[in-house]
């Protein structure tokens, strides 16, 4: 009988893929990697066919080299990074690349369109501050400076959606992915035809809004072949990455919360009723009837990334990991400001940068490393702190991604929020989370919370150290002065000033 289901993610440097059993165990795993490009200042832009071409050369692999049986495989689910404004044609062919959400080139758009319409207006319907990372203001980007793109636009795909269109032929948005335009209703989770006609999306851009598990679609006879999977397998809607490692992570009910350490960090709490903050970012999750109030910081893992890549080449991340855990808490005083792309919650501001401050002649190499993780678990206890304020309360920590395998980085995470932290499968919650999406909607599990008791067991349990939290109270303040007293400067890069929105 065929009960194994597949799971494939689509990140920003790479897309990875799982077979895993009913009861979560992994058969096989595969990856494939594709680049990110930055033709100017402020863009990052990619082609989906690249993710698509990278989606099936994995594909192939895994099932090669894994002896993988096609016929096993009950259904696909899929997820992706958010924001995307992947503009096809009435072909579906794919008309420019698509910028992604660390790319901020529509930051003018954003600001005009708060003029004309106000902040106020939009965050009423949407619950989600006017942000140039958005989907939406990418479209109106594509209006303002690339008119034959928009003028030939039949529909705006995300992420995940279009890798289903690929597989399926059919063209959907996930419920889930919906919180990245504010023509979006957070509350009802639809499309409103007014924000639409106000902001100038044409509605007929946007295809329409199913649950994440639905099955949209079965396998083409063309995708089977380019994958090597079996024809007519269903697939389901999918979703966004981070709701679907919430969900991978054993996140299903109001309360439990997702710490996420891949390329970005931040953290997400499960709440069954909306509560939108204009510092942080609400969601649905991929669950029925839950939302998602989340943190997000562009520096989580991919800031160690770019540490490794242009100071410390010729280690190993866990050679990394080693030398920051021989270095004492606090750095030498070292505070790392993790604001590599601009920064999302809670300060959002495209012009801010990242940071190390505190440098002197006897700052060692460990003492960065060590600072570098110390600083993304300040920006995590910054958007849990902005959570707390509006009511949203997390308890324990489930890590995911691929940080949480650093045993010191969740470590000085715990030390630093003062939260426990559980790891559960951490390099395949997300690929585990698009898996269980399938299962749900093919009738493998009778529900998320069944899903979730069966295949989520917890790997390791982090309590916070009271004697580190306390040489961490220091390192953070100094983080929260740091970005304040720096942000003008920051601003005046370019001529802009913005409005401080920090706590």
């Amino acid at each position: 009988m065929n009960t194994w289901l597949l799971g494939v993610d689509i990140g920003t440097s790479s897309c990875k893929t799982a077979v895993f059993d009913p009861e979560g165990h992994v058969i096989a795993q595969g990856g494939s990697e594709y680049p990110v490009r930055y033709p100017e200042k402020g863009w990052a832009e990619q082609d989906p066919r690249d993710w698509w071409n990278g989606v099936c050369r994995a594909i192939r692999e895994m099932i090669e080299e894994n002896a993988i049986n096609p016929a096993d495989i009950a259904g696909i689910g899929v997820d992706g990074q958010s924001w995307s404004a992947i503009a096809l044609d009435g072909a579906g062919n794919v008309l420019c690349p698509t910028p992604i959400w660390t790319d901020t080139r529509s930051e003018m758009i954003c600001r005009k369109t708060v003029r004309r319409v106000t902040e106020e207006k939009l965050f009423r319907l949407c619950g989600n501050p006017a942000q140039p990372g958005y989907t939406w203001p990418k479209i109106l980007w594509y209006r303002e400076n690339r008119p034959e793109v928009f003028d030939r636009t039949e529909k705006i795909l995300q992420s995940n959606s279009y890798i289903v269109y690929r597989m399926t032929g059919e063209i959907t948005q996930d419920l889930s992915q919906g919180y990245g335009l504010a023509c979006f209703d957070m509350r009802k989770g639809c499309w409103d035809d007014e924000a639409c006609s106000l902001l100038g999306i044409p509605k007929k851009l946007l295809p329409e809004i199913v649950p994440c598990h639905q099955i949209v679609g079965r396998l083409t006879k063309e995708a089977a072949e380019q994958t090597g999977l079996k024809e007519g397998t269903p697939v389901a809607a999918g979703g966004l990455d981070a709701a679907c490692g919430t969900l991978g992570a054993g996140v299903v009910s109001p309360g439990q919360t997702q710490e996420q350490g891949g390329q970005a960090g931040g953290m997400s709490i499960c709440i069954d009723r909306y509560a939108a903050d204009s510092r942080l970012i609400l969601g649905f999750h991929v669950v029925p009837g839950r939302w998602l109030l989340q943190g997000g910081t562009t520096g989580g893992g991919g800031a160690l990334k770019w540490l490794r890549e242009t100071m410390c080449p010729e280690l190993s991340f866990a050679e990394m990991s080693e030398l920051a855990e021989k270095t004492p808490a606090g750095s030498g005083g070292v505070v790392f400001l993790p604001y590599m792309a601009g920064e999302r919650s809670p300060i959002w501001n495209p012009e801010a940068c990242g940071v190390f401050f505190g440098l002197n002649f006897s700052t060692t190499r460990g003492q960065m490393i060590r600072a570098c993780m110390e600083g993304v678990a300040y920006a995590l206890r910054h958007n849990l702190e902005t959570a707390k304020s509006t009511g949203a309360r997390a308890g324990i920590l489930r890590a995911m991604g691929g940080s949480a395998n650093s045993r010191i980085w969740t470590q000085i995470k715990a030390d630093v929020t003062g939260h426990g932290i559980e790891v559960p499968a951490s390099d395949t919650a997300t690929t585990l989370g698009a898996a269980i999406l399938a299962g749900v909607g093919t009738g493998i599990y009778g529900s998320f919370e069944e899903a979730a008791g069966r295949t989520v067991s917890v790997k390791k349990t982090y309590a916070p150290d009271p004697e580190t939290q306390a040489v961490y109270e220091q390192g953070y303040e100094t983080y929260r002065k740091l970005y304040p007293a720096l942000e003008g400067i920051m601003n005046s890069r370019n001529g802009q000033g913005r409005k401080a929105e920090a706590l």
